[in-house]
């Protein structure tokens, strides 16, 4: 079968001189008519060729091995280090699969042809780079010399239809009078963060915060690689950074977006994540009119990602750490943190206010928690349970949505 296979791929791509000038149907109907050709006097069966027929188009046409693994809609992560097994995420779990790469330099092909639809470039000068495929999955890469068994592949899928807040609460990330709180804190436009470890849902729950903001705003999102989902906001301005050129120019940063988005007009701001000195511009933002703009964090905690933020903005600004945590609390109203449980489960695990500094040290105060409640059949129970009034109400007093954000807090305490 594999000799067939090779001979039939010869057959092709001797007939595929002007295979940039033909349409999908006439390179299907080419690789049909070398099959009929080269298995004329072999006893192969239909699903036979039906399975060399379909390898060889989504190896010109699509991105070959990968294909059947990002049109399954369950599958979550494709991970994949050389030629070796393929690694996917499903339903929460990895497993591998029996599917890899016949060759380097067919694993090669599929990543340019990824970065070049991105308008960028990956090579072993420039071993890095972070793209996008059309339906907005997020792909990463990294080559030799700094991937030392072979190029690193990793795509993180994103569902065709991103789940609103009632969709996330069905799936148990929040219990569902958590909506009007959630609702009312946008709506009342406070300034916040979305903490978490990789995986644990971080753009996926921005993008259904992004939901509840009124349909009237103008909004800039600002991202890495471009993977909002903001549905419905007619006033929408999506911004995506670009990487250097060859020659070391033209390099476009996050902290550039941010500094032109102020030039725009902007309602709120939205970052996908911040993680260097940016964060000095994001806070500057905040601080200066753009009440409700929201960003996530890699952290392990609220006060982890606090300290990181901190961090961050010292790589960009030469003051006093105490300044730094200062303009942090003024720039930040709300942290909202998200973990994976060992469930696999993806939850809300707390919403804090940023109260103030006290003694040098950023002070939190714990709105709601996520309380464990053991497990039954291999699911951790739990809720989140109110923990201490909201002190700073004054964005829901101005926004009118004081008596939402009261409102889910007594649905919640009548569970």
């Amino acid at each position: 079968m594999t000799d067939i296979k090779k001979r039939i791929r010869e057959r092709v791509e001797e007939g595929l001189d002007m295979s940039h000038y033909l349409k999908d149907e006439e390179i299907r109907t080419l690789i049909d008519r070398c099959i009929l050709e080269q298995t004329k006097e072999e006893r192969i069966s239909l699903k036979d060729k039906l399975e060399i027929r379909n390898e060889l188009f989504n190896s010109l046409r699509r991105l070959d091995v990968l294909t059947e693994f990002l049109e399954d809609s369950e599958v979550s992560e494709v991970m994949l280090v050389g030629t070796g097994t393929i690694f996917i995420e499903k339903k929460g779990h990895i497993i591998a699969t029996d599917r890899h790469f016949e060759s380097a330099e067919r694993l090669m092909s599929v990543i340019q042809r990824i970065v070049a639809d991105c308008d960028r470039k990956v090579n072993e000068a420039e071993p890095i780079v972070d793209a996008r495929l059309k339906d907005g999955s997020r792909v990463n890469v990294v080559l030799a010399p700094v991937s030392l068994d072979g190029p690193a592949l990793t795509i993180r899928r994103f569902s065709d239809r991103e789940p609103d807040l009632l969709e996330l609460s069905r799936l148990g990330s929040f219990d569902k009078p958590m909506i009007k709180v959630f609702k009312a804190l946008v709506m009342g436009k406070y300034n916040m963060l979305i903490s978490g470890s990789t995986g644990s849902g971080k753009t996926t729950f921005l993008n259904a915060l992004s939901g509840c903001i009124p349909k009237d705003e103008r909004i800039i999102t600002i991202e890495d690689s471009a993977e909002l989902r903001i549905k419905g906001v007619k006033n929408l301005v999506r911004l995506e950074t670009r990487n250097k050129s060859s020659s070391g120019e033209n390099e476009i940063t996050i902290r550039d977006l941010i500094k032109t988005s102020l030039r725009m007009r902007p309602d709120r701001i939205i970052v996908g994540e911040v993680r260097d000195a940016a964060a000095v511009d994001m806070l500057q933002a905040m601080n200066t009119g753009h009440d409700g703009s929201l960003s996530t964090a890699h952290a392990n905690s609220e006060y982890d990602m606090l300290e990181r933020l901190a961090t961050m903005v010292l790589t960009g600004m030469d003051i006093p750490m105490e300044a730094i945590r200062k303009q942090i609390a003024s720039a930040v109203d709300v942290v909202i943190h998200l973990g994976r449980l060992k469930d696999k489960s993806r939850r809300v695990l707390s919403i804090s206010e940023v109260k103030g500094v006290k003694d040098n040290e950023i002070v939190l105060n714990t709105l709601y928690e996520f309380i464990s409640q053991g497990e039954e059949n291999g699911r951790i129970k739990g809720r989140i349970t109110k923990i201490n009034d909201m002190i700073n109400i004054h964005k829901l007093e101005s926004q009118g949505v004081l008596a939402l954000y009261e409102e889910g807090e007594r649905e919640l305490e009548q569970l």
